[in-house]
């Protein structure tokens, strides 16, 4: 039997505990492929269509704007109704998002899928967020949440092996398809495997009168507002990096197969620096490490803008970066998870994911 979330940190982790971990994890790499497919097909689609840069600024970002809605307004419906609701709703309306995305003929169709993927992806984050930290007990959160973030480099690693073939013949469109089938086959996984959580989580807000303006009251309005202004800042940076390379080495003259090379190995970095930072923080303190590796963001970040010659030096630049900026990501989803109270735990995360990506 699973633990229920009112006593999250003295239970037993069983192999259905970890096992729903991994299913968060495989959740959110289809949000890691799902947000760089775009990046990996944005070369392909702008010589297509001839996109002005402008134009395929809208498209890069078009998600991210799902997302904030997503984000926003699903997160407390995963609080009311439970996670696993809200999770295959999710799945469905990405499945839907990326499917279409694969048969759009114009650019504004294109746009209006990954509105809808993004919502969905949105709704997603908020939900498997607060799903991994309550089937996890104190002893192994850290792990637990490590694990879960480390899937979105997961799915851009595993997704750029898989896509780089395709962007040797331009069709853009098998990418989309192919998020569309992973998607849909975690459906009955998901069904079958993720525990119900919507009676324990209702029985808390019950409890204690709770409302999504709860997030705003005295005793956790410093907290929303500290968290939400420090994820965007993280996280716009986040997608500077990874939106904007796979463009920049096509500029510099390279192919874009080898644009998806690149962006693959940023998220190698990445894989390490989610399972360094889960090893470090389960013996030290979370806050400490998330400020350390965000200040290590910060330095490779402006390394990044200093302009690059060889497609080498960029390599050894962006894996430095996957690795900073995704260990911050680990930080942030874990204090997400612990400084929000179980009722308003998917609301408070909502809500920084939401105006975290809706900034970026």
């Amino acid at each position: 039997m699973f633990a229920t979330p009112a006593t999250p940190d003295q239970h037993t982790m069983t192999w259905r505990h970890w096992a729903a971990v991994i299913i968060c994890m495989l959740l959110n790499a289809l949000d890691g492929f799902d947000v760089l497919s775009i990046s990996f097909a944005a070369p392909a689609i702008s010589n297509d269509w001839q996109l002005a840069p402008s134009v395929l600024g809208w498209l890069l970002s078009m998600e991210l704007i799902g997302m904030g809605a997503g984000s926003v307004l699903l997160g407390g419906v995963a609080d009311k109704l439970g996670r696993k609701q809200t999770i295959l709703g999710c799945l469905l309306a990405m499945t839907a998002g990326m499917y279409g995305a694969s048969l759009a003929a114009d650019m504004q169709t294109l746009l209006a899928w990954r509105l809808v993927a993004g919502f969905g992806i949105g709704g997603m984050l908020a939900s498997i967020n607060a799903l991994t930290s309550e089937v996890s007990n104190a002893r192994w959160r850290s792990l637990s949440m490590a694990l879960m973030v480390l899937g979105y480099p997961l799915g851009g690693v595993v997704g750029g092996l898989a896509i780089s073939p395709l962007m040797a013949t331009g069709n853009w469109r098998d990418i989309f398809f192919y998020g569309a089938v992973a998607s849909a086959i975690l459906l009955p996984i998901v069904i079958a495997l993720v525990p119900d959580t919507r009676r324990a989580v209702a029985a808390q807000a019950a409890t204690s009168n709770a409302r999504v303006t709860d997030i705003f009251r005295k005793g956790l309005l410093g907290t929303t507002v500290i968290l939400a202004l420090a994820y965007v800042g993280h996280i716009t940076s986040f997608y500077f990096v990874l939106k904007w390379v796979p463009k920049l080495v096509v500029d510099m003259g390279f192919t874009p197969q080898a644009a998806g090379g690149v962006l693959t190995i940023t998220n190698v970095g990445a894989v390490i620096g989610c399972l360094a930072f889960g090893v470090v923080a389960a013996r030290s303190s979370v806050k400490t490490v998330t400020q350390l590796t965000m200040l290590g963001t910060a330095a490779m970040i402006i390394l990044f803008g200093q302009g690059h010659t060889t497609l080498g030096q960029l390599q050894m630049v962006v894996v430095a970066a996957g690795f900073f900026i995704n260990s911050a990501v680990t930080g942030m989803y874990t204090l997400f998870a612990t400084e929000f109270p179980p009722h308003l735990r998917a609301t408070g995360t909502g809500f920084c994911i939401g105006i975290g990506r809706g900034g970026a």
